[in-house]
């Protein structure tokens, strides 16, 4: 197991309780014993890869954090949401609903991204922008 919930040390929010989880080994940048974010349940992090959940940030519902997905800051990640590879999501952003963020993909700033919308690649999503409904946002590189 890569990290355990402490059900002494929630919060409760939305008439639900997360839990603050801590480290039970080290991995990418995280040290055995430092504490993370919060999460509602095992559900919403997966113990295998290097996923993890920062600072202040709550994962919640049927949220899923995993692969190498990282959530920073005062970000929240619930509904149905997916957070997978290497995407970040940061600051005060919100990705809902049966939202998707993965790839290399970034969602930070004060950015929502809900519905059945889906950013990946590597998409940047950020300020105040909003992507729903059923949009994509990608990025193409083009190599010469």
């Amino acid at each position: 197991m890569k990290y355990e919930i402490l059900k002494d040390e929630f919060i409760e929010f939305d008439g639900r309780k997360l839990y603050r989880i801590k480290a039970l080994k080290d991995f990418r940048n995280v040290k055995k014993g430092e504490a993370g974010g919060y999460i509602e349940s095992e559900q919403n992090l997966s113990q295998e890869g290097d996923a993890w959940v920062y600072g202040d940030a709550q994962v919640y519902g049927n949220a899923r954090v995993y692969g190498s997905a990282r959530v920073y800051d005062n970000a929240q990640v619930y509904g149905n949401a997916r957070v997978s590879g290497d995407a970040w999501v940061s600051g005060n952003a919100r990705v809902y609903g049966n939202a998707r963020v993965y790839g290399n993909a970034q969602v930070y700033g004060s950015a929502r991204v809900y519905g059945d919308a889906q950013v990946y690649s590597d998409a940047w999503v950020y300020g105040n922008a909003q992507v729903y409904g059923d949009a994509r946002v990608w990025q193409s590189v083009q190599r010469h």
